[in-house]
């Protein structure tokens, strides 16, 4: 199949020349792209589209863990946590640029600690199997000391060491959004879905509006898959406006302190917290992130925000076992995501932190295939279920899913240099460097606090569908997510990059900077940007 890429003008062109396509997904989040990978794997002509940005939502705003799930073991889901490790194990495979092993650390306090944390750790090594990233073990007090120089030292007696996945939640979408096209399939941001087509009572295609021009075009398919994440409902309300709610969303907050914080290389895994929940406190680009809360929402908010009691949870839950004690002047950034947990109970009290993170997928009587719950790092899991069930509905011919041992686009067999900024292009890291090569000022920083350059805005606009200052802050790098305030200052450079690179306006690069700066208040607290 003839490669394809991520430029706006093909796309749209592939999609508006009219035709029938085999699958349409609705939603470019983990779960979305996930599901036009498998499906333009089985070759099955694909299209996804996304109202906003790839990954705009809760695929862009996660604990940037890709693990198991060690609140689940302790629930008893023991499926689901050996499912998730295998995924992890995966994942590590085939995105090795974007994916790695973290040490973690769960500080004892009280030496029962020692052994009750051991034995679980212990049962969640097992469950990894051959795709194990690296054994539990004790360590003692000095050991500890040693990896976490800032963990609250009084009366701590040891702790246990285990080792998990991370990554960077954006990248690997942007990743999967390249991988769909690299076979074929067209992706499609800034693009809502605004109504379905139906036949004879039968989904046959989705009503979408161009969200640069306001234009809107039908997209006929055999079958249309609603990967929405939280918003799942709604897609599910075109079909049927009496459509009973399968989701209790809850909101999840983080926030980003200085690496100061947490200068070692080993994460903090704190296992239980006032709320029940499991706290992190974990190196991430050259920060400290913490995270994450717990919060049930009535509401699906577009641009979810930390509350403040959450922001306060945060503090003084890091102050019990950081040294140095973070304020609120301390927060580079803040930031939420809300997980679309399936609850049948929902709005009947329950407490959100109880739920599962399995997925389910549901078709409608018209024939609507909806896939949503689940986590980041099952991803594939989903989409291979909802693309089986959307290849029945539409009559397409029965093919295997492949992705289980399918490189992600960026794999490269040689293991990533953590010192390299650059790592996460993967093998294309040697054509960004040509890039940089082009011109003296794409090596430039786009501000002294923030590590990417102006050929990454570049190359954004080029390769990646990057269209908005947001896009490139946001996403494509994690600017945003690292130092709010940092982006409001260099947010003018961003637009007139992006306006050089993609034939935009004076107009459009003065909207798009008091657009953005607008947003990027939102990330500090209180709304503090000035």
């Amino acid at each position: 199949m003839t490669p394809n890429t991520l430029s706006r003008g093909e796309n749209l062109g592939r999609i508006r020349a009219g035709g029938t396509w085999d699958l349409v997904v609705v939603g470019g989040g983990a779960t979305g792209l996930g599901a036009a990978v498998d499906a333009a794997a089985r070759g099955y002509r694909t299209v996804v589209l996304e109202s906003l940005d790839f990954a705009h939502g809760t695929s862009s705003r996660s604990t940037k863990l890709v693990h198991g799930g060690v609140r689940y073991l302790a629930q008893g889901n023991v499926p689901l946590v050996r499912e998730a490790l295998h995924e992890r194990g995966l994942l590590a495979r085939n995105a090795p640029h974007l994916v790695h092993a973290r040490d973690f650390i769960v500080p004892a306090y009280r030496y029962y600690q020692l052994p009750f944390y051991g034995i679980g750790l212990w049962l969640y090594d097992r469950l990894s199997g051959r795709l194990s990233l690296g054994r539990s073990r004790w360590l003692g007090r000095d050991a500890v000391l040693e990896r976490i120089p800032t963990i609250r030292p009084d009366r701590l007696r040891g702790g246990i060491l285990y080792t998990d996945g991370q990554f960077d939640d954006a990248r690997l979408a942007v990743a999967l959004a390249r991988t769909a096209a690299d076979l074929g399939a067209s992706a499609l941001n800034h693009c809502e879905v605004v109504g379905l087509v139906k036949e004879l009572g039968k989904v046959a295609g989705v009503r979408a509006r161009d969200a640069e021009t306001g234009e809107e075009f039908e997209v006929r398919a055999k079958a249309v898959l609603n990967a929405t994440g939280v918003y799942a409902d709604a897609v599910r309300r075109l079909d049927r406006p009496d459509a009973s709610p399968i989701l209790a969303p809850s909101q999840g907050a983080h926030i980003v302190l200085d690496r100061s914080f947490l200068p070692g290389d080993a994460a903090v895994m704190v296992p239980k917290t006032d709320d029940g929940r499991i706290l992190f406190a974990i190196p991430w680009h050259d920060r400290t992130l913490i995270g994450t809360t717990d919060v049930p929402l009535p509401e699906t908010p577009r641009e979810p925000r930390p509350l403040a009691e959450e922001l306060a949870f945060l503090l003084e839950h890091a102050d019990r076992y950081l040294a140095k004690a973070p304020a609120e002047a301390d927060v580079r950034s803040q930031f939420a995501g809300l997980r679309p947990l399936i609850n049948a109970e929902a709005g009947r009290g329950g407490q959100t932190k109880k739920l599962s993170r399995e997925h389910a997928v549901v078709v409608s009587d018209a024939g609507l295939v909806t896939v949503t719950g689940g986590k980041w790092t099952t991803y594939r899991v989903m989409a291979r279920d909802a693309v089986d069930h959307a290849a029945e509905v539409a009559g397409l011919p029965r093919k295997p899913c492949t992705t289980e041992s399918l490189h992600l686009h960026g794999w490269t067999d040689r293991p990533a240099d953590r010192e390299e900024t650059l790592a996460l292009y993967g093998s294309e890291l040697a054509d960004l460097k040509a890039l940089i090569a082009e011109s003296p000022d794409h090596g430039r920083k786009l501000h002294p606090d923030l590590p990417y350059i102006e050929a990454e805005v570049a190359w954004a606009a080029r390769h990646e569908a990057a269209r908005t200052v947001e896009d490139v802050l946001a996403r494509r790098t994690r600017a945003l997510f690292l130092d709010a305030r940092a982006c409001i200052e260099c947010a003018p450079r961003i637009a007139t990059i992006l306006a050089g690179e993609l034939g935009f306006d004076e107009a459009w690069q003065g909207r798009q900077v008091a657009d953005f700066r607008a947003l990027a208040a939102t990330y500090l607290p209180n709304g503090k940007g000035a």
